[in-house]
């Protein structure tokens, strides 16, 4: 009984040893091209409303802001806050390249392979860089391995006369991927189908149907509750907008502030696919080229999984084509994850392929008590050559991005980055005692770390674009009327068309050229 047990705990680690490996490899990498500190933009706004469970911008983000609060509890003994949420995108990049590794492996049966997807997905330009910095993206790649995971894992044990234990799961982390980014939404479609093509009398069965939804729901609502609440009774240091109030909830929650940001989606078509095209042979090399038959390979090898993955992807790249924003990559992370089991797939057919023609196989109708001692050691070679072709199927993936991994380490390093923190200390060496400052997204998320969670500059109003919007405070001349002449007042504006416009008003001071605020002097007389 004793050796039994043994030998069950050799083989659980022996699955999950790999996983791990990758894991902690990529996992290392991230934390050597880490951020140390605060950065500018969403990173700084991550790296505030995570530690104070505060409420982030549309779509608030309460999965990871949640995930955020506790990270910055547990890895306490990292360093500072801003870095504890920049080490949280590392562990999340590298949970998702182990999350594929054990992914590819119920697909292809072989672990090199499954090794090389891990990697390659961890590795990747975009995941890599999202993991050197606070950035919601890493919690969402991370959900979307698990949920393909659970799904194909749901396939097999139906193939096997298993239960729907991994069906409920994968529900309860599409509700928990929903409420960390509107970007499940598009997955929507591809898992339903999914679902019907491995067991289509599905409809027939409404109590399975019904735990499916009401753990969707219940995980992506008790996720959402986290803004109302913290925005309300429990108000945060910092929330965005006023997700307090049913109207404000909305807006946040179905990003209407971005509605405009999706132009015509069969518009100009030529040049999206051209666009495509280059992200494509950025993010894959030369392994882009045979992508499309890399999903050919998958539908004839895994066809219910190639129709979930095909249709996913297709309809993200759509929409993330039609949408025009912000470092819009991120938004293919889901994508070229797909892309890798695909291109895993055709890794694994073709090893099996070459071991097919080339290695000889056993006799199935023998048992090993019929084949003579030396035939036998004979048989165990021969089972190592799968294994070797198998591994060197996983390296041959592995090249372009082993040959590219210098390069892709230097574009993504951003350890020795500290430009907000230089900023900051510049910029609050101007300010006065009990100054007001009229900013801009991308510079008060920084100045907000640093008063929030740092505790510096205490008597200093930040009054941001959205700040104007959710007090009425009106426009940025408004706001310097209601202050100017009773406290200092100053300027970080992003359009220089802005600036020139208050100039004209005002008399302004715009101190060193590199350091973007511009002082509020006093009223100009023709405008009086």
């Amino acid at each position: 009984m004793v050796t039994g047990d043994r030998n069950m705990t050799v083989r659980y680690v022996i699955r999950w040893l790999p996983s791990l490996a990758v894991g902690l490899g990529v996992l290392v990498l991230c934390r050597a091209t880490l951020l140390p500190g605060v950065g500018f933009w969403d990173t700084a706004e991550f790296q505030t409303v995570g530690p104070v469970l505060g409420t982030a911008h549309p779509t608030g983000f309460p999965a990871y802001i949640v995930l955020g609060w506790l990270g910055s509890i547990v890895l306490q003994p990292f360093g500072d806050p801003a870095f504890r949420m920049n080490l949280l995108s590392g562990i999340l990049i590298a949970v998702s390249a182990g999350i594929t590794v054990l992914l590819v492996r119920r697909l292809t049966d072989s672990t090199p392979v499954a090794a090389a997807a891990g990697l390659g997905i961890g590795l990747n330009g975009i995941a890599w860089r999202i993991g050197t910095r606070a950035d919601a993206h890493a919690l969402h790649l991370a959900l979307v391995a698990l949920l393909l995971l659970a799904l194909v894992a749901w396939q097999r044990d139906r193939a096997a006369g298993g239960g729907d234990r991994w069906l409920l799961i994968a529900s309860a982390v599409f509700g928990a991927s929903l409420a960390n980014h509107s970007l499940t939404l598009l997955l929507a479609p591809a898992v339903g189908i999914y679902v019907l093509t491995v067991q289509p009398p599905i409809w027939r069965r409404p109590r399975l149907i019904a735990a499916c939804a009401l753990v969707l729901a219940a995980a992506a609502a008790l996720l959402y509750l986290e803004l109302p609440i913290r925005a309300g009774v429990l108000r945060a240091p910092l929330v965005y907008g006023t997700p307090e109030t049913w109207d404000g909830f909305r807006y946040i929650v179905l990003a209407e502030q971005f509605r405009g940001s999706i132009v015509d989606p069969f518009g100009d078509l030529p040049r999206k696919l051209a666009g495509f095209v280059d992200l494509t042979v950025q993010q894959f090399g030369p392994l882009g080229i045979v992508l499309p038959v890399a999903f050919v390979a998958t539908l004839a090898r895994e066809p219910r999984y190639a129709i979930l993955t095909g249709l996913a992807a297709a309809i993200t790249v759509f929409f993330a084509l039609s949408y025009q924003n912000a470092d819009i990559e991120r938004y293919y992370l889901g994508p070229i994850l797909i892309g890798w089991t695909w291109i895993a797939m055709l890794a694994a057919t073709v090893a099996d392929q070459v071991s097919m023609v080339f290695l000889p196989a056993d006799d199935p109708t023998r048992g090993e008590d019929d084949v003579p001692a030396d035939i036998r050691r004979a048989s165990w070679a021969d089972r190592a050559g799968p294994a070797a072709l198998a591994a060197l199927a996983g390296l041959a993936i592995l090249v372009p991005t082993g040959l590219d991994l210098g390069d892709r380490f230097n574009r993504v390093d951003a350890s020795r980055d500290r430009s907000a923190e230089a900023w900051f200390d510049a910029t609050t060496g101007r300010l006065e005692p009990n100054a007001v400052v009229v900013s801009w997204w991308s510079y008060s998320t920084t100045l907000w770390y640093e008063q929030l969670i740092e505790g510096r500059i205490p008597q200093v109003t930040i009054v941001d674009d959205r700040t104007r919007l959710d007090e009425e405070l009106g426009e940025v001349e408004d706001v310097i009327e209601r202050y100017l002449g009773q406290r200092p007042v100053y300027l970080i504006r992003a359009d220089g068309g802005e600036i020139a416009r208050v100039s004209r008003r005002y008399a302004l001071d715009p101190g060193p050229a590199t350091n973007v605020l511009v002082r509020v002097v006093d009223r100009l007389r023709a405008s009086r």
